[in-house]
């Protein structure tokens, strides 16, 4: 496993999970650091040595000319000439090797040396420098915070206003130190991936130059240098990119850091101070503190910052009541009680301002207003998968391909702004958007069609690759070989809704074209991954994780790009329908259940005779007999059946699985596998557990049960109705 990434908005918490994050990426910078340390000395050496290799090669060279074959007799034969002049010969070779020599061990100092030496002072100096600061500005702070939070509230409104505002300003000042600081250690972790390899390919390629035998060695490692070279520049584009994301996604936290949290699987969470009793008396002392609403837990972990290690045992107590403690009735500021179910007595905590006060309060559900949780800023954008934006992204399809198909930089240089959203608001106007089908004005230029259709794709209320697949695309994209890889892909894209997947057809469909044009438009399907993938797979949450992960969204497009008539235009391997695995399992005992990564959103089955399209009819009829017994339901039995549009065989059907219809009340139903969740909105159940109250779910393919009390998915083809 690689290192966890750093959070910008971790800063903010100061956690000590962020702390032992940060640690992990110091000890491998000082790792690191003396490597390329040891490195130089080293290459000094070597240096040393291949010049005191020169010299005694040269020496041995001059030894050879000097030497005279003496032939007995008055005259010489042929061979006897040749093998007379061949020392002089192996001199003259020798020789023009040592001349190449020295040229390379002049060249080395400059491309081995100079650039380690520089990457050793510059970045990973800086980010020791940066370091110290940090660590200075964490003690200050912490200082100022305890001597502040000591004050007495019997102090004058002033007095008490100046010292807030005294805090605020070296919070704020720490804040932004640690953000420049995890900011620096993550740009040293990623530069260090090609600014210290890249010397050492130019000092292996010398050595390949240099050799008078090494052609054949230098064709073997040709492959392996072009690729690598290839990669080297890759991740030079791929850090650029990310640097200026990560950056600006910095200036993000620094202005606004409270809209920019981590989703947290807590309620509430930061540090408070706890009072103790002692036996000399009370003291307040530092913990680190979680509180998660659905269970009531409250744990408790004595953390102190400025030594970096904990103070004592973890404790977890299950919340009872929450209660504001007034200002006269203690000495201390910002302070609530806690009653904890298995504890007795009461529990004094000490926030670490009035607003922070407040938020642990509405957590707790004390007196201050009830808890609210953040919803989603997220917009839905105008633009929709109807048949208007369909019209719209062929139209601009069209006007590329008739038009544009060979414009270098097409899809990477951006039209104006202004000129992009004119076409737009025209294109996307229900009046203009029915009278031409296909064609688009020749007075728009190709970088405003190209920008349009971008802007229109990202003005989909989500990713047209949906939210919920992202992570599930991503994995894809990290599996160790192709094969797995584009295997994975087929099967989540036919898991997405018709509309998203004929859309990303028609798109991919037309991104082949351009990329077969590549020799004269310069977009190679690496190149339509990188501008692509942030567009179709974007992340619902913008972290630096995220950012880390926009290489392997280019790939998933680059593989639709390079697989799209497969993908597209075959059905993916898929488990078999509940009955069929049912009997399968039944005659043999190796047959295994379908893994929960596997679930469909359709079963597809090869019709064969009219006697299997007679019986899928009659368990359709049952269906709806079922159905109209109850008066309040309804069955819609032309979504029970329908034809696979994708397939090139006409007697290849799609066949969903039998389900209630949104008005059908909620049944019981019995698992027919065991499966594991993989996100906490579904459900891990065992072969015959039974479901309350399942009915349709938002999510195509999956079921909303109720399991011992618990509310989650279910896949849709892992269970049969009683």
């Amino acid at each position: 496993m690689g290192l966890p990434a750093l959070e910008f908005s971790d800063c903010c918490l100061d956690s000590p999970h962020f702390r032992e994050t940060l640690k992990s990426h110091e000890a491998e910078l000082d790792k690191t650091n003396k490597f390329i340390k040891e490195l130089i000395k080293d290459g000094k050496s070597l240096i040393t040595a291949l010049k005191n290799l020169s010299s005694a090669k040269r020496k041995f060279a001059d030894s050879l000319n000097e030497f005279k074959f003496q032939c007995i007799g008055d005259a010489e034969t042929d061979d006897e000439m040749c093998i007379a002049r061949s020392l002089q010969e192996f001199a003259t070779v020798l020789r023009n090797l040592e001349d190449e020599r020295i040229r390379m061990i002049e060249n080395a100092s400059e491309v081995l040396i100079t650039p380690l030496e520089k990457f050793r002072k510059e970045q990973i100096g800086a980010a020791k420098e940066a370091k110290k600061k940090y660590d200075k500005e964490t003690e200050k702070y912490c200082g100022i915070l305890e001597k502040h939070l000591n004050l007495s509230s019997k102090k004058k409104e002033s007095q008490l206003q100046e010292a807030d505002s005294q805090v605020d300003l070296v919070r704020q000042h720490f804040y932004e130190v640690s953000l420049e600081y995890v900011f620096k250690v993550q740009e040293v972790q990623e530069r260090k991936m090609f600014e210290f390899v890249e010397p050492l390919l130019a000092f292996l390629q010398g050595l390949f130059t240099f050799y008078h035998h090494g052609y054949e060695l230098a064709k073997d490692f040709g492959d392996f240098k072009t690729q690598l070279t290839i990669s080297i520049q890759n991740t030079r584009n791929r850090f650029e990119g990310t640097r200026s994301e990560v950056e600006s996604l910095m200036k993000k936290m620094k202005e606004n850091p409270l809209e920019h949290k981590t989703i947290s699987p807590y309620t509430m969470e930061g540090y408070l101070y706890v009072q103790e009793k002692r036996h000399f008396g009370t003291s307040w002392v530092k913990h680190y503190c979680t509180y998660q609403r659905d269970s009531k837990q409250i744990t408790m972990v004595p953390f102190d910052q400025k030594s970096g290690g904990k103070g004592g045992e973890d404790e977890s107590v299950t919340l009872k009541s929450c209660t504001r403690r007034k200002t006269d009735s203690i000495e201390k500021r910002f302070c609530f009680d806690v009653e904890a179910v298995d504890r007795p007595g009461v529990i004094t905590m000490q926030a670490l301002s009035e607003e922070d006060r407040r938020l642990w309060m509405e957590a707790m559900d004390g007196r201050e207003p009830v808890y609210n949780s953040n919803k989603d800023s997220q917009s839905e954008g105008t633009a929709q998968l109807d048949s208007i934006g369909f019209s719209i992204i062929r139209k601009c399809i069209h006007a590329v391909e008739t038009r544009g198909i060979n414009e270098q930089g097409l899809y990477r240089i951006v039209g104006v702004n202004s000129r992009v959203q004119k076409l737009l608001s025209v294109l996307m106007d229900p009046k203009t958007a029915s009278e031409t089908e296909t064609d688009i004005c020749a007075e728009w230029e190709i970088k405003t069609i190209t920008s349009a259709l971008k802007t229109y794709l990202r003005m989909l209320p989500g990713p047209l690759m949906m939210y919920q697949f992202q992570r599930s695309f991503i994995k894809a994209a990290k599996l160790e070989n192709q094969e797995s890889r584009v295997s994975e892909i087929h099967s989540l894209v036919h898991r997405l809704p018709e509309k998203n997947r004929q859309m990303l057809q028609l798109l991919m469909n037309h991104l082949a074209n351009v990329a077969n044009n590549h020799k004269q438009n310069l977009m190679t399907v690496a190149n339509l991954g990188v501008v692509f993938g942030p567009t179709l797979l974007r992340p619902q949450e913008e972290t630096v994780a995220a950012i880390m992960d926009i290489k392997f969204q280019n790939i998933v497009i680059e593989i639709l790009i390079e697989n799209h008539e497969k993908i597209f235009n075959t059905v993916p391997d898929v488990p078999l329908t509940n009955a069929q695995l049912h009997l399968s399992r039944k005659k043999s005992s190796d047959s295994k259940p379908p893994s929960c990564s596997e679930r469909p959103l359709t079963l597809f089955h090869t019709v064969q005779s009219t006697e299997k399209q007679e019986q899928r009819n009659s368990i359709i009829n049952s269906s709806l007999e079922s159905v109209s017994s109850n008066p309040n339901s309804i069955l819609n039995s032309s979504s029970s059946l329908q034809p696979n549009m994708n397939s090139s065989d006409p007697d290849l059907a799609v066949v969903k699985p039998t389900r209630p219809n949104s008005l059908t009340p909620f049944r019981k139903a019995k698992a027919l596998y065991a499966c594991k969740a993989e996100h906490d909105s579904e459900l891990s159940f065992t072969a015959g557990t039974v479901f309350d109250n399942v009915h349709p779910s938002q999510e195509p393919g999956w079921l909303e049960g109720t399991l011992n009390g618990k509310t989650g998915l279910i896949p849709e083809n892992y269970v049969e109705f009683l």
